[in-house]
Order: structure tokens, then sequence, then C-alpha cells
């Protein structure tokens, strides 16, 4: 068994609508757009085998603040402001929280010295809550208000997962799965690949990159994103 809490120095592009049946709003942010928004972040991971059984989880917890937008848009009914004709301004405030749990269970089909390969299902659990302060206006119409919508689905997933020793301390790791398949999301998808170190039996650090990705569109909601950067991790195995 073993934990890895790990950084995972992640930009964000994407669209997103804060609350239902509203517009929808472009997102493109690098790690130090992220990092002046940021209020919390977290990132763990879990991975056990038992014979040729193994099993997975990776959480992320974020909370970002104070990011915000305003433009011209076409004809909409905000929730407490009331209908804004076309061609009427937003200018909000959005606070955006999101959860995602990744848990897998699966079976090593190749174990060899050279080489492991473990096939993965499961399932994707997102959670994202969005608190906007959203002021609107076209000419001497104007309104504000404070909302705030959660919206939560599950994804079904499958993946592999792949190891290759180079050395008695150095080695090579890659995950990828894809998932939703219309069940939660439209699509749904991660990869990870990284360089492993061992400092002992019980201690270990990996340097890599990682990828998340998810479309999801449904009940008035748009959730279309993808997280992407380095992550760096230490490992403790027991």
């Amino acid at each position: 068994m073993q934990i890895t809490p790990y950084v995972w120095t992640t930009g964000i592009d994407g669209n997103i609508s804060p609350f239902r049946h509203g517009p929808s709003i472009g997102i493109e942010k690098t790690f130090s757009d992220v990092m002046k928004d940021l209020r919390f972040g977290g990132f763990m991971n879990v991975w056990g085998r038992y014979d040729r059984f193994v099993v997975s989880g990776d959480l992320m917890y974020v909370n970002l603040a104070d990011s915000h937008s305003t433009g011209p848009l076409p004809a909409l009914t905000i929730p407490g402001v009331g209908v804004i004709p076309a061609g009427g301004d937003i200018d909000f405030k959005l606070d955006t929280t999101l959860l995602t749990s990744t848990l897998m269970g699966g079976y090593r089909v190749f174990d060899t010295p050279q080489f492991t390969l473990d096939a993965l299902g499961g399932a994707r659990i997102w959670s994202v809550s969005n608190t906007a302060k959203i002021h609107g206006s076209l000419g001497g119409l104007q309104g504000s208000v404070h909302y705030k919508e959660t919206l939560a689905w599950v994804d079904p997933v499958v993946g592999l997962r792949a190891f290759v020793p180079v050395t008695e301390n150095l080695s090579l790791q890659g995950e990828a799965d894809i998932g939703g398949f219309g069940a939660g999301s439209n699509f749904t998808w991660s990869a990870l690949a990284t360089v492993n170190y061992v400092f002992s039996d019980h201690l270990s650090a990996s340097a890599g990159y990682k990828a998340l990705g998810v479309d999801y569109e449904g009940n008035g909601h748009v959730f279309d994103a993808r997280f992407h950067g380095p992550v760096l991790g230490v490992t403790y195995r027991f």
C-alpha cells in the first residue's frame, strides 16, 4: 500500500456556465493565474496491490476565488435580476469549489521484472459548486444578485497503468483513462506520466506531467474544462 500527496501546478482552460441556463464563460488560466485566485488546493493518490489485484484512489480539491468576466451578451434571464435584453452587460465575480475523486480497481495483466501493466475500471465522482455575485445592466435597467448552485455527477471510467523499472532506484510510470460515455458527462479522460526515484523501502519521489479533462452538459449546466501541468509527489509505502 502507498500514499502519495502531490503538488499539481495546473493551468485551466475551457467553458463553464456558473448557473443553470446561464451563458457559458470562456476560461483560460495559466498556473500563475490559478495561484492568484487559489484559496486552497489539495491532491492525494492512494495505491494498493494484493497478488495481481490492484486498487487506486485519486482525490483533487480546489477552491478558486475572484474570477470575473464582462461583455455584451444575448438576451437572458438571471435569477433574482430578471431579463437582461440583448446587448446588456454582465459583470460578476465567481467562486468555484471543485472536488473530484477517481476510484478504480483492476488486475495486473502483465507482471515481469521489466514491465508491469494493470487494467483498471471504476468511477470518477465530480462535485462543482459555484457562488456568483452578478450585476446586470442595460442603459438604466440594472440589478444585482448573490447566487449559488452545486452540480454533481458520476462518470464510469476504464484505464491502464504501466510501470517500467530503469535501474534499481529509477523507474518510469504512465497512467491513462477514459470515461463518461454519456452516463454522467459526455466524455472524461486523464493521463499521467512520471519519473520516479526510490530513496528507501518506504520513501520515494516522483516528477512528471498530468492532464485531466471533462465535457459535461446537463440540467442547464455546462462544465467543459481541461486541467494540465507538471506534478511533483512524495510517496510513502507501508
